[in-house]
């Protein structure tokens, strides 16, 4: 496996408890890096030779600014591109949002914002706004980020177009809990394949607060706290792992039948995140190093 890029979840921890996100966001969540973590993925990222890219996400990075203002300077100083991820709660006004963000101009190489009607009563918010108007002042090349409502996606697949600026849901984490009664279902046996993920290269994988890496929110293929990270990539053989195994032969379908867990008759699913993750839960205690850390499947 040849990464290019590593995506740190700085913090399980959120100022929202949004209902599509899919690692469980809370501001009740636990998990989150230090500086010493940091330094360490650092330097085991640099060793891989090939990890180009550094994001910091969550959860929301921002809560702990002083580490990540800190742990971008640091990425940079050791030849990444750095990239973050935010709900921009701290933009509550353009000149705020500037001294938020004037210590990251030249370390940011793309920051996003993630906006919608998740997040604030409008699905362009006025925080994400005023992130706008001071990164462009500051030269922080900025994106934003907006996932539709069930129903307006399930409208516009009769049409063959998301509503402009949107992203589907995927029906993992709290949305496979809040959100999934309320989109279209279909019948599990259609969901032969993983649509979202490349589970033999990946080129980017998540790491956690506890040394968990994710090819796929919820699914470990290592702690980089107990194996170098480097090592992890070398030895990672997807066709054997327990998991993507079976992902790799016949998507969550196939996990399902290969541990005994096809649902009962007449029962449906969202999308195919759906059928693999409620299917994951059932096989938590046959894995348990693999399907980790408990936050991600909502116990926390």
């Amino acid at each position: 496996m040849r990464l290019t890029g590593l995506h740190l979840l700085l913090s399980y921890q959120c100022t929202f408890e949004c209902d599509h996100c899919f690692v469980w966001g809370s501001p009740f969540q636990n998990g989150v890096m230090t500086l010493n973590n940091v330094r360490d993925i650092l330097r085991q990222a640099k060793e891989t030779g090939t990890v180009k890219s550094i994001y910091f996400e969550g959860g929301e990075p921002f809560l702990y600014y002083g580490i990540l203002v800190l742990a971008a300077r640091e990425a940079v100083q050791n030849g990444f591109q750095v990239g973050i991820v935010s709900n921009a709660y701290w933009a509550t006004g353009e000149e705020d949002a500037l001294e938020w963000l004037r210590p990251l101009a030249g370390l940011v190489s793309d920051l996003t914002v993630s906006s919608d009607l998740y997040h604030y009563s409008e699905e362009q918010s006025r925080q994400a706004e005023n992130a706008k108007r001071a990164a462009e002042k500051l030269g922080i090349p900025i994106g934003s980020i907006a996932v539709a409502q069930p129903e307006a996606v399930n409208a516009a697949q009769s049409v063959g177009q998301l509503p402009l600026g949107g992203s589907a849901v995927m029906y993992r984490g709290r949305a496979a809990e809040k959100l999934a009664s309320r989109a279209n279902s279909y019948a599990w046996e259609q969901f032969t394949s993983c649509p979202h993920e490349d589970l033999r290269e990946p080129g980017r994988v998540h790491l956690d607060p506890f040394g968990n890496l994710h090819i796929c929110q919820g699914i470990s293929i290592g702690n980089l706290f107990d194996t170098p990270l480097k090592t992890i990539c070398e030895t990672y053989e997807p066709e054997t792992h327990p998991v993507t195994g079976p992902l790799l032969r016949g998507g969550p379908a196939e996990l399902a039948k290969a541990y005994g867990c096809k649902p009962p008759e007449g029962i449906k699913y969202a999308d195919a995140c759906h059928l693999c993750y409620e299917t994951r839960r059932l096989l938590r205690e046959r894995f348990p190093e693999t399907l980790t850390p408990d936050g991600m499947y909502g116990i926390y």
